[in-house]
């Protein structure tokens, strides 16, 4: 079963996590499911850039992106070469090392 570790995030996961994730599950799901609040305005219907994600280590063993997550990842704050839609990248089965952006193109976050 792989791991993904998600980088310290002063907000969302201060200490950072390490996590086990099922092959086919996205990277949003296994984050939520572990308590990981990864913002998701768009409720994981590929249609915002919210739950942008890095994939710092493990990016050459997700499934390429559709055209439509390429054209939302075009919209992301601090888009890298890396970046995915945690919603939309699906895990394999190697490790993955997630950063999670400092902001997103969110104006108005829904947690409290």
């Amino acid at each position: 079963m792989p791991k993904i570790t998600y980088l310290p995030h002063e907000v969302i996961c201060p200490d950072g996590a390490i996590v086990e994730a099922e092959p086919g599950e996205s990277i949003l799901d296994a984050a939520l499911r572990n308590q990981i609040t990864i913002e998701h305005a768009c409720e994981k219907s590929c249609a915002c850039t919210t739950c942008h994600v890095i994939v710092k280590e493990g990016f050459d063993s997700l499934e390429l992106a559709e055209e439509q997550e390429e054209d939302y990842l075009d919209k992301a704050w601090g888009l890298e070469p890396e970046s995915r839609l945690g919603c939309q990248a699906q895990i394999g089965t190697e490790d993955l090392v997630i950063e999670i952006p400092k902001y997103t193109i969110n104006m108005v976050s829904e947690a409290s």
